[in-house]
């Protein structure tokens, strides 16, 4: 039985990590017409990877994406790719994307 519990463990950190990505982004929307607010997210792979202990995937190859993103108490700001006049940098088709993205994820731990 360990062995069922060492592979689906990890939805138990999961499950608290994207509800708490979720706020983030529920935050990140309803602040979208707030002037100078800083769309916020969380690296969820790094967060999982602190919270379980197991290692995180490298990049082995040049051609692989790396992340850019500054980073401030476990939090990260995102890059806008339109930046709006009033220093806003929530773009809303994506913070819902990501919402849903996350949601769909959060349910499927929580089946597991």
């Amino acid at each position: 039985m360990t062995g069922i519990r060492d592979h689906l463990g990890v939805h138990a950190n999961a499950l608290m990590l994207r509800e708490k990505r979720n706020e983030v982004l529920a935050s990140n929307i309803a602040n979208a017409a707030t002037p100078q607010f800083k769309a916020r997210d969380i690296d969820f792979a790094k967060e999982l990877e602190r919270a379980t202990g197991h290692g995180a995937l490298r990049a082995t190859d040049q051609q692989h994406f790396r992340a850019h993103a500054t980073t401030s108490a476990g939090m990260l700001y995102r890059d806008p790719v339109n930046p709006s006049l009033d220093g806003n940098t929530v773009e809303l088709a994506v913070e819902q994307m990501q919402f849903s993205e996350n949601t769909l994820k959060y349910q499927a731990s929580l089946q597991f």
